[in-house]
């Protein structure tokens, strides 16, 4: 199955959700926050149940005394995380929590401004989040590290991927023309999972393209850079990385939709058009 297909089924599942929920079409207020902080809870069991169900165990049911980070872990793996990975794990929900109007945040807005659901503006946030440029760029980080393979590597295969103008991903922000905060803690997150697991060579690795990059480049990284590292190095598969940005950025986009509501405007952006004028019509026969 392809991360786009899985990516799918998890967005039909949050969509799914609306129908066990008789108040979540409400824009009110009140209807509104409900349903938010039920799609908050709801969406780390979704995403860690179905890893379980694909792998053929069985679902693990939410402990309610622990946070969502440990939670997400606790159901992922069948036991609970000890206190320093679980903080870690937390303070990565909390990094990705927001940021600004990004694709998938402004896409929820965009579907709010017309008064539909909360159910159906996060389920668009979510289509838009599958895309390999939003929410599939920390994925692609760690399967450039699997490729290239080992830290002696790194040099030949940056030099070759710039020379043929390859994205480096995880390099570089639209936003950011220094070092992305975020990318401050997850580098060390980085480290400290290297130094637990006794698996350095990710870090390495990412430490020496970091520098390539800055170097030949004058670029820095991201936030999906070291999250990469990471999350793989706690165990946690690479097509959950994007799963893990929604429950995480659901706090995120749940904010701005309930914003939206509160002072809504329907968003009509206008289109300027520059193409050929003055064109004739043609049959279509005689096309």
């Amino acid at each position: 199955m392809t991360a786009r297909a899985r990516a799918e089924r998890r967005r039909t599942a949050v969509s799914s959700l609306d129908f066990y929920d008789p108040n979540g079409h409400g824009t009110d207020r009140e209807h509104a926050v409900k349903a938010a902080v039920r799609l908050t809870g709801q969406i780390g069991t979704i995403s860690a149940a179905w890893d379980r169900i694909r792998n053929g165990k069985e679902p693990i049911t939410p402990d309610k005394d622990l946070s969502i980070a440990e939670n997400f872990l606790y159901m992922l793996r069948g036991e609970k995380p000890d206190a320093h990975e679980a903080r870690m794990f937390d303070v990565c929900l909390i990094l990705h929590a927001d940021h600004e109007l990004n694709a998938s945040t402004f896409t929820t807005r965009v579907v709010a401004g017309t008064l539909a659901g909360m159910y159906g503006a996060v389920t668009a946030g979510i289509a838009a989040l599958a895309g390999p440029l939003h929410g599939g760029a920390n994925t692609n980080v760690m399967k450039m590290l699997i490729e290239i393979g080992d830290l002696d590597k790194v040099d030949a295969w940056v030099d070759k991927a710039l020379a043929e103008k390859r994205k480096i991903m995880g390099i570089g922000h639209a936003v950011y023309k220094t070092e992305d905060p975020r990318a401050t803690w997850l580098r060390r997150y980085s480290k400290e999972m290297a130094e637990k697991t006794g698996v350095t060579k990710w870090y390495e690795m990412s430490q020496r393209i970091e520098q390539l990059m800055h170097e030949k480049k004058g670029m820095f990284p991201n936030v999906d850079f070291y999250s990469a590292s990471t999350y793989y190095l706690m165990g946690i598969p690479l097509d959950l990385y994007t799963p893990i940005f929604a429950v995480s950025r659901i706090s995120g986009w749940t904010g701005h939709i309930l914003e939206q509501y509160g002072n809504n405007k329907l968003i009509r952006p206008r289109a300027e058009y520059i193409g050929k004028r003055d064109q004739k019509y043609v049959p279509i026969g005689e096309r």
